[in-house]
């Protein structure tokens, strides 16, 4: 990993891959995760990671012109996804490619589809189903519970990848509640 590690802040439970590239003001939370060519840069302001939450390969997280970026708890950013200056509240899934731009606010408990365009300033409550381009709301549902069980996923995932297991074991999907104990 190449950062500034001026004011770079990693719990020791965080895994963080070789080739992510993190600068400027950055907090990673417990158990949270950051995986193959992600690029964080905050030259002003901060970006804040929460617990057990995933930044998947080749997103990039940015500050916004007047706004930090903010991400809650159990969240998984998933593939190539940006954020810029938005604050994702706790157990949302941002789908494959999205952007969330300036200002935005995604409440708790969100799905944003792939490849959708959150626009600068936009606001979205709890539970919403997000899609578009401009994205709009398309549904309203608690997805918490599912996002959540992704994050743990990738919990497990980054604990065996700090310990060079690239795949998963029976045990291991016992353990991340995606089989049924014995």
């Amino acid at each position: 990993m190449a950062s500034q590690h001026d004011n770079i802040k990693i719990d020791k439970t965080a895994w963080v891959h070789d080739s992510a590239l993190l600068f400027g003001h950055i907090s990673l939370g417990p158990e949270s995760s950051v995986w193959p060519y992600v690029v964080m840069r905050s030259e002003m302001f901060h970006i804040e990671i929460g617990a057990r939450t995933n930044i998947q390969d080749f997103v990039m997280i940015h500050v916004g012109g007047a706004t930090p970026t903010l991400v809650g708890d159990d969240c998984s950013i998933t593939h190539h996804a940006t954020l810029h200056g938005c604050t994702i509240g706790d157990k949302c899934l941002i789908g494959i490619n999205a952007t969330i731009m300036d200002g935005a606010t995604i409440g708790d408990n969100c799905i944003v589809a792939g490849h959708s365009i959150v626009t600068e300033g936009s606001e979205f409550p709890d539970n919403s189903i997000i899609a578009g381009s401009p994205a709009k709301l398309v549904k309203t549902r608690d997805s918490g519970a599912a996002n959540a069980m992704n994050a743990a996923f990738y919990v497990q995932n980054a604990k065996n990848y700090a310990h060079g297991s690239h795949r998963f074991n029976e045990d291991d999907l016992r353990a991340a509640g995606f089989l049924p104990q014995d």
